[in-house]
């Protein structure tokens, strides 16, 4: 990443470990505050009610249909992660919003452990967005609610979006408890967390950083899979692709089963 140590970016300014040591234990009763009313909004989210659904609701997946209460796997609780969809698209084409997030969510085991199943609910196909699912070589649990009542109604929420939605099972009944669109489903990420841990944060154009600070990425795409310093690309790839492709696997998720790049 030679280009990310050019003279011309900014650093903090240098001081001695008790200056130091005292502006962290500033910010640091702001963090604590962060979280104190992090888990105000959680206990006021687990106060929530809840709308009743439709449990016979019909999905795709790899066993061809299943209706919505069968997708719990028998758990009492249900996260469903919405992923957008361009049909008739490569690989590279496809939601790099969706891609980061999902690419996050690799061990269920603690989720199993309290009761609760993940799925991801593909817009697309079930057939097509099957391969993209093995193409990221993603082992969570995949659905299509393509044309189901599920699909239409977060696209009359706000269409063309991220959404992760959470569901109860009470017997042979389905609940919605909550949902959360755009940066809510920054829930499902690890990376962004870490990285606002650092001197240099995102370091995307939006945030609220000093003059000098790095600001030209983007968390969704590169032009290349090179570890240098990326601007916004408005072409490229979904980032994770591209170590996808150094494995040789292939970008065409049509009907046929494709070649190896």
């Amino acid at each position: 990443m030679t280009n990310t140590m050019r003279n011309e970016i900014g650093v903090p300014a240098v001081v001695d470990r008790s200056i130091f040591q005292a502006e962290l234990d500033k910010l640091r009763v702001r963090e604590k505050a962060h979280t104190r009313e992090g888990d105000a909004i959680a206990a006021a989210r687990r106060r929530l009610p809840m709308v009743e659904v439709d449990p016979t609701i019909t999905l795709i997946g790899p066993h061809g249909s299943a209706t919505l209460i069968e997708v719990f796997e028998g758990r009492r609780q249900l996260i469903a992660y919405y992923f957008m969809w361009h049909t008739d698209h490569p690989a590279a084409e496809q939601c790099e919003g969706c891609t980061w997030v999902t690419t996050q969510v690799m061990e269920l085991s603690y989720l199993h452990s309290r009761n609760i199943t993940y799925a991801v609910f593909c817009q697309g196909p079930y057939d097509e967005s099957a391969r993209y699912r093995d193409f990221m070589d993603w082992k969570i649990p995949w659905y299509s609610v393509r044309g189901s009542s599920l699909d239409a109604l977060l696209t009359g929420r706000r269409a063309n979006t991220m959404y992760l939605v959470c569901y109860l099972r009470q017997g042979d009944k389905v609940f919605e408890t909550y949902w959360t669109t755009r940066r809510g489903v920054e829930a499902m990420d690890y990376c962004y967390t870490l990285m606002d841990l650092t001197v240099y944060g995102r370091q995307e154009p939006w945030e609220d950083s000093p003059p000098g600070w790095p600001q030209q990425c983007t968390y969704t795409r590169t032009s290349s899979g090179s570890p240098t310093w990326q601007p916004v690309w408005p072409g490229g790839r979904p980032i994770a692709q591209w170590t996808r492709l150094e494995a040789g696997r292939s970008d065409n998720l049509g009907a046929t089963q494709p070649e190896s790049s």
